[in-house]
């Protein structure tokens, strides 16, 4: 068997690398960036693209509006297949919000013009931005 193509037990990877092998991110590059920018952890502490994820290593991912919490299981070099992937590491991560709980955001009639003030300050009251006004 030739050495990249299966996962590894020893050794180590760069942890971008192992985060988009493992299908946790679709793309290296956005595996490398949510390092550069701070959104994946390694023990606890921030990580950079080109650290070194070990089997054993608790790894966080803040990652489309997600936490996940892995605990590597298996190195993998290669981008590997999801029934593969998912033996590589154990996960820990909360479930996901169910889609009910999400943010209802109001949607305007296509063609119904510019909304009017009354409408805007209804519409930034329903989403929680905006400055409180008298009534509030």
């Amino acid at each position: 068997m030739v050495s990249g193509e299966a996962p590894q037990t020893e050794g180590s990877v760069r942890v971008d690398v192992w985060i988009w092998s493992v299908r946790l991110t679709k793309t290296r590059a956005q595996a490398a960036a949510a390092c550069r920018a701070g959104h994946v952890k390694v023990a606890g502490e921030r990580a950079k693209p080109a650290q070194s994820v070990r089997v054993g290593d608790e790894v966080r991912l803040r990652h489309a509006g997600r936490d996940r919490i892995v605990v590597v299981s298996r190195l993998v070099k290669k981008r590997v297949g999801p029934p593969v992937a998912a033996e590589c590491f154990i996960d820990n991560s909360p479930p996901p919000p169910p889609r009910e709980a999400a943010v209802q955001i109001p949607v305007r009639d296509r063609g119904a013009g510019r909304p009017t003030k009354r409408d805007r300050r209804e519409m930034e009251r329903l989403r929680g931005t905006g400055r409180p006004g008298p009534a509030d």
